[in-house]
């Protein structure tokens, strides 16, 4: 099955002013875990909104055998964790894909 995480910063104006230490910490171990989650195969796509304000997101679509793995997935994540990010997980079926569209370095 698949799943969709949507995450948005507990700290509404990180994205605006940047982070601190501490985010910056828990925002790299994210990447990282998304990275190996990659690696192993579960991670179709992360990715986030050029937004610096409320209004901004992350999102990561992935395989899971069921919601709990799912939800355990997103409260896994080094970010969530750490309560730098907040996740909402939800079932998702991707429907069309074109790695050949995404654009290099984007």
């Amino acid at each position: 099955m698949q799943f969709l995480y949507l995450i948005r910063p507990t700290r509404t104006d990180m994205l605006r002013t940047g982070l601190t230490e501490a985010e910056s910490a828990a925002m790299s171990a994210h990447f990282a875990y998304l990275q190996s989650a990659q690696a192993e195969g579960r991670l179709i796509l992360a990715g986030r909104t050029l937004e610096a304000d409320e209004r901004g997101f992350g999102i990561a679509i992935y395989n899971a055998a069921d919601a709990i793995e799912a939800a355990d997935f997103a409260r896994h994540d080094p970010a969530v964790a750490a309560g730098v990010v907040q996740a909402e997980v939800y079932p998702y079926r991707v429907a069309l894909i074109s790695a050949e569209n995404v654009e290099a370095g984007a």
